[in-house]
C-alpha cells in the first residue's frame, strides 16, 4: 500500500510542477510549446483519475470497517495507533483530492491558452483580411 501511496505523492508533486511552469510568464514561442507539450502529456496522464478514485473508495472501505478504540479497555499504544491511522487516512484522502484537482487545473490551463491562441490567430485572419 505505502507504494501506491509514493506513486501517488510523486504525481501530486509533477502536477504541481507542470501547473506552475504552465502559468509562468516566459515568451510566446516557448510558452506555446510548452502548453502544446503538457497537453500531449495530459491524455495519457488521466489514469490518475480513476487511480485516486479507487483510493479514495478504499480509504472509505476502510474507515467503515476500522476497529475503533474508543473503550476503557483500550491501552495507550493502542489508541495512539487508531490515531495514527486516523490522520494518515485523511492526508491521504487530500492527497488523492489534490491529485484530481491538480490534473484538472493543468487541463483548464492548456485549454484556455489553445482557445487564446485560437483566438489569436482568428484576429490575425480578419485583420488581413
Amino acid at each position: 500500500m505505502a507504494l501506491q501511496w509514493m506513486i501517488l505523492t510523486y504525481i501530486v508533486a509533477a502536477e504541481a510542477a507542470l501547473a506552475a511552469l504552465v502559468t509562468l510568464p516566459s515568451p510566446k514561442p516557448l510558452k506555446n510549446r510548452l502548453v502544446s507539450l503538457v497537453s500531449l502529456i495530459l491524455q495519457p496522464a488521466l489514469f490518475i483519475v480513476p487511480f485516486a478514485g479507487f483510493q479514495l473508495l478504499d480509504l472509505y472501505w476502510k474507515n467503515e470497517h476500522r476497529l475503533s478504540c474508543t473503550s476503557e479497555i483500550c491501552t495507550a499504544a493502542e489508541r495512539d495507533r487508531y490515531e495514527k491511522s486516523i490522520y494518515k487516512a485523511q492526508r491521504n484522502v487530500i492527497l488523492c483530492v489534490s491529485a484530481c484537482l491538480l490534473y484538472w487545473c493543468v487541463y483548464r490551463i492548456c485549454k484556455y491558452h489553445k482557445e487564446a491562441q485560437r483566438l489569436e490567430e482568428l484576429e490575425k485572419r480578419y485583420k488581413n483580411e
